[in-house]
């Protein structure tokens, strides 16, 4: 695929919001086709609102390859939910959503794109990863999108495009990318039930007995948790935005589901839609026109942008 100047076809399949399809023309690529395989009703509207000239073509499940002739590229996240650590008693590639990916392969076989790009969550368990692997047949390479995002985001990526590195650490972090006034409707008005504070580069407590867990402290990568709402489960914990923002979700309760609660000045919120399409990499307003609700999700189930266009640099010509 040759940037700018030969016109490329990609099927994109889960394809979401079109997150790939940015990333490909903010990369220099010129597009000839992009096919789209997409189910929700709220991610299409999305799509076809960025990218009116996208060709939707229904649910991956009995989708004919055979219809995509000369496919460069075939991209996809398949769904995670069975996978994720995060979902308790998953089941794995036999689970509804996360067998999808049996789906992608049947497309990848019919279709022989030059390239493909398969990703799905790094917490996924060791035989799923190995199984995703021998069918594959290429390793993963895994991806922080903490590197060049205010977002830790960890996603495996199956691909042939050869010679993939890890991306520099771009240093950015939640405070570089917080608006600076929002609606008061992101604020929760409680007060910590618990209180964790630590200073950042030694780890060590303000007087307090409880030790310090890596999942609170990860170098460059950092999430930093300083306090809970109530019994503190995984939506009311709240961060610092001097570090990482949590990974963002589509799913999730609590008062801060899918985004997180963070600590910005004086008050408790949850981040806004625009906040959570910059931590995608994405232009302020592109999922604009959804609810909120709906907002968060398509984000969560997202590519970030900048992670798919460092993967896309190393692509060759034909």
């Amino acid at each position: 695929m040759e940037k700018s100047k030969e016109p490329i076809n990609v099927l994109s399949l889960f394809d979401g919001i079109s997150c790939a399809r940015f990333a490909l023309e903010t990369n220099g690529f010129h597009i000839e086709n992009y096919y789209a395989s997409e189910v929700d009703k709220y991610a299409i509207q999305i799509a076809q609102k960025n990218y009116p000239s996208t060709k939707q073509v229904g649910s991956v499940v009995g989708l004919d390859g055979s219809r995509f002739s000369g496919v460069d590229l075939l991209v996809g996240g398949s769904p995670c939910q069975d996978l994720s650590i995060a979902k308790k008693g998953r089941k794995g590639l036999d689970g509804e959503r996360s067998g999808l990916f049996w789906e992608y392969v049947r497309v990848l076989n019919e279709v022989k794109p030059k390239y493909f790009i398969l990703e799905n969550v790094a917490s996924m368990s060791k035989d799923a990863r190995e199984t995703i692997t021998e069918v594959m047949g290429v390793e993963p390479i895994m991806i922080d999108a903490a590197l060049v995002s205010a977002q830790r985001r960890r996603r495996l990526f199956w691909t042939n495009i050869p010679n993939i590195v890890l991306p520099k650490d771009r240093g950015i972090y939640l405070k570089d990318i917080l608006q600076k006034t929002v609606d008061a409707k992101y604020i929760t008005k409680m007060d910590f039930t618990k209180r964790i504070d630590y200073k950042i580069h030694t780890g060590n407590f303000d007087g307090k007995a409880v030790p310090l867990r890596a999942t609170d402290y990860k170098g460059t990568h950092n999430v930093i948790r300083i306090g809970t709402l109530n019994s503190g489960g995984q939506g009311d914990r709240i961060y610092s935005p001097d570090g990482k923002s949590v990974t963002l979700s589509a799913n999730g309760g609590g008062r801060g589901a899918k985004t997180g609660l963070y600590k910005i000045g004086d008050v408790v919120r949850r981040l806004t839609p625009v906040e959570c399409e910059r931590l995608q990499c994405l232009p302020d307003n592109y999922t604009e026109g959804l609810s909120d609700t709906q907002r968060y999700k398509t984000l969560g189930n997202g590519f970030n942008v900048e992670v798919v266009k460092h993967i896309l640099s190393f692509t060759t010509n034909p």
